[in-house]
């Protein structure tokens, strides 16, 4: 048995077609079904290597009990956040609006005219710990829709208003200034975690875009400390069970404040950003290790994250045997095995692991006698006890880790989504041509050039747009602000890397149809989805950088580098309207804006 999902391209909806819950994609038809049966919707989002979106999933959506519950109940939507940005950010300040607080997967329930009256993130099946389950919840919530409906539509109106105030909050300030800049590296160092870098309590986000803004920030005022919080920041995390220390590549966040317990699904998005921040850390401060950590992660993206076309897959699940983080994941014994007495011993002791196991389970809050792989605590005198120099020491360890890595590789992987994004394809491209550029490597320079060819074959309309997703022989005829300002960053760096003027001239034409489709021209900046794109109550605007920066703050500094390479003032005129249409949040937050920052510090 099939529901409507079977029919998608999205992996995350296909994990969902199979369900015994009537899920619907986010369509017209759903909407109809359920104004026409006076029925509320249940909307869920999330994204296919989300593990509590497994979690729920099996717990609840696979359940054909709970499963008649909701299609008795409700109309039932299933979107896929990385597919409907729009969708999934609009329902996201609404929760957060309402309860908060945010997170996948995103639960919303809504009357048939999309207008949201509950929210939450991960329901559980059954009541626990406080947490309502959802076979209490349905019930509860069919009643309340029966007997109070008018209340609820009354409550959902005033929630609809509320968002639209939010999307706009004020009218247009001041124009941006430099001591912006000062503000936010002030408010950086209030929040840096002197013994552990990053910012801030768990769980700790490696935010690479706040960490190349102190970079740059440093260098251009000379203050030292602006360096030295990123650049420890980027040597922890590498130290950290963030990084997965066999087979490269970071770990989406850490649950604790040391950066060793990770979530563990892989983000293009991630890799990209971090590739850019180890890339501008070695070219700042020359330090080996910061060179080598962006080598390695365009190794790990070249080798696992590549389509034989040439664009780059989305990410890789958090779990694999039903179980997160078992790809990733060693018992002494197991070492032992592979490497034999000796051997193991140095990894055990580098490595940080422990009889007992050093990963404790979400779940149960228990350890479960597996480890991560770690150098947090690596001794600094191991050379001297063992009587080696650091160099044969490093030989022994490379040994090591390629031994655990082949044998890693015969484990059941992670699945892969393998959807190919525009925008976060623009990033990685930057991320290669950047890195091509710092490293004098010529090939990270072809793979941003073949990954750009890619998506000018598969993911460009005739007449010069853009497509969002491609999956499977198909593309999606939606595109997003971001996919236009991510991509014109990649062909800026490919530019400034290759001096092809095609580059530039593709830059060009992409800033022109974003700003014929996407530019709010009354009060400025960049609407996240198209003037066609009309299926949310609401168009959403983001000036805000969270795991990802804005494309209103990408699309700042494009247009900053736009005017410098070609001196038309026009480009300035728009940055100009861009930052003052953000300005009265920017000044109330200016670290949470940092390719804003990074715009008005050093632009390249």
């Amino acid at each position: 048995m099939t529901n409507r999902l079977n029919r998608e391209k999205s992996p995350y909806l296909l994990q969902h077609a199979e369900n015994p819950v009537d899920w619907y994609p986010w369509g017209e038809e759903a909407f109809e079904r359920a104004a026409r049966e006076e029925k509320p919707v249940f909307f869920s989002s999330g994204y296919s290597t989300c593990h509590w979106c497994h979690v729920m999933a099996h717990e609840s959506f696979e359940d054909p009990d709970v499963a008649a519950l909701m299609n008795e109940a409700f109309v039932c939507i299933k979107v896929d956040r990385e597919e409907r940005p729009d969708i999934d950010k609009f329902y996201m300040t609404a929760a957060q609006m309402m309860t908060g607080g945010g997170g996948w997967p995103l639960t919303i329930l809504m009357t048939p005219d999309k207008s949201p009256f509950f929210a939450a993130t991960y329901i559980p099946k059954d009541s626990r710990f406080g947490r309502m389950g959802l076979r209490e919840l349905i019930p509860q919530a069919r009643q309340a829709w029966q007997s109070r409906r008018g209340e609820i539509s009354q409550s959902a109106t005033k929630v609809l208003q509320l968002l639209k105030r939010e999307e706009q909050p004020w009218s247009p300030g001041e124009p941006l200034t430099a001591a912006l800049a000062d503000e936010a590296y002030e408010e950086l160092m209030s929040r840096y975690d002197e013994i552990w870098g990053g910012f801030g309590s768990p769980p700790k986000f490696p935010m690479p875009h706040q960490l190349v803004f102190l970079l740059r920030y440093g260098r251009a005022k000379g203050k030292d400390k602006a360096v030295h919080m990123a650049a420890e920041t980027l040597r922890l995390i590498r130290a950290g069970g963030i990084w997965d220390h066999l087979g490269y590549g970071f770990h989406r966040y850490s649950t604790d404040r040391q950066w060793l317990l990770p979530h563990f699904e892989k983000m293009l998005y991630d890799q990209a950003l971090l590739c850019l921040a180890y890339t501008e850390a070695f070219h700042i401060t020359g330090e080996a290790v910061f060179g080598r950590t962006a080598r390695e992660i365009i190794a790990y993206i070249l080798r696992d994250m590549t389509a034989p076309e040439g664009g780059f897959y989305c990410a890789e699940d958090a779990d694999s045997e039903g179980k997160e983080g078992k790809f990733y994941l060693w018992t002494e014994e197991e070492v032992e095995n592979i490497l034999g007495k000796e051997a193991a011993e140095l990894i055990v002791e580098v490595y940080g692991l422990e009889r007992e196991g050093n990963f404790v389970a979400e779940a149960t809050g228990r350890r479960t006698g597996e480890n991560i792989l770690h150098r947090l605590e690596a001794a600094a005198s191991l050379t001297s006890v063992r009587g080696i120099t650091e160099k044969a020491l490093e030989a022994r360890l490379a040994e090591g880790r390629e031994r655990l890595f082949a044998a890693r590789e015969r484990r059941v992987h992670p699945r892969k989504d393998d959807k190919i994004l525009t925008d976060w394809n623009g990033l990685m491209i930057a991320a290669l041509a950047r890195a091509a550029a710092v490293f004098a490597e010529p090939s990270y320079y072809e793979a941003a050039r073949r990954a750009y060819l890619f998506i000018g074959k598969k993911l460009s309309g005739s007449d010069g747009s853009l497509r969002h997703r491609w999956r499977d022989g198909e593309a999606t005829a939606r595109a997003f602000a971001d996919d236009y300002a991510f991509l014109i960053w990649g062909l800026l760096e490919c530019y400034d890397y290759s001096g092809d003027a095609s580059f530039l001239g593709a830059a060009r034409s992409l800033q022109a149809a974003l700003d014929r489709r996407f530019s709010d021209e009354t009060q400025g900046g960049y609407f996240m989805n198209a003037d066609d794109q009309t299926d949310i109550p609401i168009r959403p605007k983001e000036s805000f950088d969270g795991a990802i920066p804005s494309g209103n703050s990408v699309a700042f500094y494009n247009l900053i580098r736009l005017h410098r390479l070609t001196g038309e003032e026009a480009y300035a005129g728009r940055a100009g309207k861009l930052g003052r249409a953000f300005a009265r949040l920017i000044d109330r937050n200016p670290s949470s804006h940092a390719m804003f920052m990074i715009a008005m510090t050093v632009p390249s």
